[in-house]
């Protein structure tokens, strides 16, 4: 299926929030196929699985493939989602402009053989970031410029359109500072303004957090919004990871190893990646990660009300699926609740942010204001 009419997948898709509960074990009949497919597919006898960490919405495992350490990652809902053969391409595009990302060492989104789209990649010993950041013992500003850094070079990446990734037949190759068109399976966005991609299913997003009572100035949002259109008049989209979180940041407390989960990604606006970092960080990450930034790519004209923009529509996404999926009843086992906190308290930091990123477009603020 297209992703075209979806602004971000967890709670746009139609089988909505899927993934975001709890599951138990996964299925054991998956596993058997899973590991039937995989020893076709290296041919070979040798796999052995075994429940993975992953944190987002697929079933993950670890594998022992001849001896290799694989981590797999499945996708089952009911759309038949393909879009983890997009993300693998992503992966090696990345790569190649100079970040690090797990190698795909096969990809199976075609559902032709199971029920089920399956990625194995390279396995990355190291945890998540986040995991030493709620330890404390992360070295926070020099991470932070790293991850400015990573967002500058995959900046690089340029598509035709905009919106969440799709093949086309027809992609732009750039050979020597030109422009040319080959027929080939690339990628680009569906959308030609990137306005139609910013505004999809916005005031969905905002009547579903009135109607729920989280939300009491959506007019309010909405009218600002429009007042900084002329902002959404971006002549080409860059490559945005759009779920750029230490949970996806692979490494050690000083260094990191790799960036993951690349299947949010989209091509947009270069202030959307950092931000996402101001939806969970404040004031002297940012700054740092700007720092970064800057020591590759110059920021771009008007960049901070952009930033306060995209700020916005993410923290409005990004409360639909804390509301939706019932994230506001965890305790701090839960990746996005700090150690300590609780659902009541990331309840209460969304809306800070909400309000934070309303008053920063409307008032063109500096990054100070993400501190209290």
């Amino acid at each position: 299926m297209s992703r075209r009419d979806i602004y971000y997948w967890k709670c746009d898709r139609p089988a909505a929030f899927h993934g975001t509960q709890s599951r138990g074990e996964a299925d054991a009949n998956l596993a058997v196929q899973l590991e039937k497919e995989l020893c076709r597919h290296f041919d070979t006898k040798n796999v052995v699985l075994s429940p993975g960490a992953g944190q987002g919405n697929h079933l993950t495992w670890n594998a022992d493939v001849d001896g290799k350490p694989l981590f797999i990652r499945v996708e089952n809902g009911p759309e038949k989602d393909a879009h983890l053969a997009v993300e693998s391409a992503l992966l090696d595009r990345v790569r190649a402009a100079g970040v690090s990302t797990p190698r795909v060492f096969g990809c199976d989104a075609t559902r032709s053989r199971v029920s089920f789209a399956w990625q194995a990649l390279e396995r990355i010993e190291a945890p998540d970031l986040n995991q030493w950041f709620k330890q404390g013992t992360l070295e926070v500003p020099k991470i932070a410029f790293e991850i400015g850094v990573a967002v500058a070079k995959w900046q690089a990446i340029t598509f035709e359109g905009f919106g969440i990734l799709e093949w086309s037949a027809q992609s732009p190759v750039r050979l020597e500072g030109r422009a040319t068109l080959e027929p080939h399976r690339g990628l680009c966005g569906p959308h030609s303004a990137y306005a139609d991609y910013f505004h999809l299913r916005l005031d969905e997003h905002l009547r579903f957090l009135t109607e729920r009572g989280f939300l009491a100035n959506a007019d309010e949002i909405r009218e600002e919004i429009e007042n900084h259109r002329a902002l959404l008049e971006l002549p080409q989209g860059c490559l945005v990871h759009k779920d750029l979180a230490l949970w996806n940041i692979l490494g050690t407390e000083r260094e990191i190893d790799d960036f993951i989960d690349f299947d949010d990604s989209i091509a947009g606006d270069s202030l959307d990646d950092l931000s996402l970092l101001a939806c969970f960080h404040d004031t002297a990450f940012l700054r740092r990660a700007f720092e970064g930034y800057e020591s590759v790519r110059s920021l771009p004209e008007h960049h901070l009300r952009r930033f306060w923009l995209h700020l916005l529509r993410n923290m409005i996404v990004k409360a639909v699926i804390r509301v939706g999926a019932g994230y506001f009843d965890r305790d701090d086992g839960f990746f996005l609740i700090g150690s300590g906190s609780s659902g009541a308290s990331l309840r209460e930091t969304t809306l800070s942010k909400l309000s934070t990123a309303l008053r920063g477009l409307r008032e063109g603020s500096g990054l100070d204001i993400l501190s209290p």
